[in-house]
């Protein structure tokens, strides 16, 4: 199946058509056989109520304010922001997950009920998702909820990759905390 996927995204590729319709199916049984059970996941719940718990009053002024921060910190010498997101047992248990996968991702990073990073394996380009699909389509529409976006490049891996995103939820009462998104590397699924 690899070398017909790879085949298929090297032509999707080449015409500007890869689109997720053409590899859902696959991101899909992966998301089914490797990521469901992070969103249950209690590291990554416990970080995410703790953020929910110091965000959940900050006005959108606050939240732009916190992006422009990040993105200001990237490459910088200091990067207390940063390091926030990088630092700490959700972002190694992230980066495990990464390390695990053997190449078939690229990035995970969770967020908060307002879009904010939490925790990530690796830097991202912006630290609030809150207008983006990967949040918009899963946190607010509750358990259960999944969004694959279409394969293109993303900048920040440097690698052509679906991302799927799919809710947290709390391993106690199964209501939702926040979103977790993962880059899938295209050519990778099998």
């Amino acid at each position: 199946m690899r070398s017909t996927l790879t085949a298929a995204l090297a032509t999707a590729l080449v015409s500007g058509t890869a689109g997720a319709n053409e590899f859902e199916p696959a991101i899909m049984a992966y998301y089914e056989a490797e990521l469901a059970s992070l969103a249950a996941d209690p590291v990554l719940a416990t970080a995410i109520r703790d953020r929910n718990e110091a965000t959940s009053a900050f006005s959108q002024a606050q939240i732009d304010e916190l992006d422009l921060a990040w993105r200001a910190e990237v490459g910088a010498s200091e990067s207390a922001l940063i390091r926030s997101v990088l630092d700490g047992p959700a972002a190694d248990a992230l980066r495990t997950k990464v390390d695990d996968a053997a190449g078939s991702i690229s990035e995970i990073f969770i967020m908060d009920a307002r879009g904010l990073n939490v925790a990530a394996s690796g830097l991202t380009s912006d630290y609030w998702q809150g207008d983006e699909e990967k949040f918009t389509e899963t946190f607010p529409k509750g358990a259960g909820a999944v969004h694959v976006s279409e394969v293109e490049f993303d900048e920040s891996t440097q690698t052509f990759q679906s991302q799927v995103s799919f809710t947290i939820l709390d391993p106690d009462t199964q209501e939702p905390l926040g979103a977790i998104t993962v880059g899938l590397i295209a050519e990778a699924l099998d």
